[in-house]
C-alpha cells in the first residue's frame, strides 16, 4: 500500500504487567469497520480527568483539538485532527490526557464490535 490509501493511527495496548503503552501505525482507508455503534462528545467526564483505562474498545475520531497523551511508562504522544486513536487499553491503569491547542476536545468514539478487528497495521 502507499502512503496515500493509509490513514495514520495510534494504539493504546496493556502490556502483561498490567500496565498501558502504545504503538504506531496506521489503517487502510476503504477498510469496512464492525462496530457496535457511535456517538460523538465535546464535554469532559469525571473519570477522564484521571488515569483511566479505556471504557471499552473504540476508535476515537478527533474533530477539534490537540492532545498530548500520557501512558503508565510517562511516554507520550500527540493526537490531533487527521491521526485515528485506537484505544484498545481497558485494563489496567490507564492513561491520561491534557489538551494542548485549541479550545476543547470534540470527538466521535466508534465502538468496535466484540471480538472485532481493529485493522491495525503496526510501524516496522
Amino acid at each position: 500500500m502507499t502512503d496515500t490509501t493509509l490513514i495514520k493511527a495510534v494504539r493504546l495496548i496493556n502490556t502483561p504487567d498490567g500496565k498501558c503503552t502504545f504503538e504506531y501505525g496506521s489503517m487502510a482507508n476503504t477498510v469496512f469497520i464492525e462496530a457496535k455503534g457511535f456517538f460523538a462528545q465535546t464535554y469532559i467526564e469525571e473519570y477522564q480527568k484521571v488515569a483511566h483505562p479505556a471504557p471499552r474498545r473504540q476508535y476515537v475520531v478527533t474533530l477539534s483539538g490537540t492532545l498530548r497523551f500520557k501512558v503508565s511508562n510517562g511516554d507520550a504522544f500527540i493526537i490531533k485532527p487527521g491521526i485515528l486513536l485506537i484505544a484498545e487499553d481497558t485494563e489496567g491503569e490507564g492513561h491520561t490526557w491534557e489538551l494542548i491547542e485549541g479550545e476543547r476536545w470534540e470527538r466521535i468514539y466508534i465502538v468496535l464490535a466484540d471480538g472485532a478487528d481493529d485493522h491495525f497495521i503496526a510501524d516496522n
